[in-house]
C-alpha cells in the first residue's frame, strides 16, 4: 500500500468527490482493481465505514473515519 494513495483516497472521499470506481482509478493513476482493494484495506485495517453511492457516484463515509493524517516537516 502507497500511504500517499491512501491519504488522497481519503481526501476525496471526505469530499464524497471519488466519482466511480473507475473514474478514481484514473484520477490516482492506478487499476479498478487497485481501488478495491485500497477501499477494502482501509475498511478492513484502518476500519473505515466507507460505502458506495451509485446515486451521487461517490464513495462516502457513513460516519466520521477517525482517520487523521500529519504532515511532519
Amino acid at each position: 500500500m502507497n500511504i500517499r494513495v491512501v491519504i488522497r483516497l481519503h481526501e476525496m472521499i471526505s469530499l464524497e468527490n471519488t466519482g466511480k470506481p473507475s473514474d478514481l482509478a484514473d484520477l490516482l493513476n492506478v487499476s479498478e482493481r487497485t481501488v478495491y482493494n485500497y477501499i477494502a484495506f482501509m475498511k478492513e485495517e484502518l476500519k473505515a465505514p466507507i460505502n458506495y453511492s451509485p446515486v451521487k457516484e461517490s464513495y462516502y463515509y457513513s460516519e466520521p473515519p477517525g482517520l487523521r493524517f500529519v504532515a511532519e516537516n
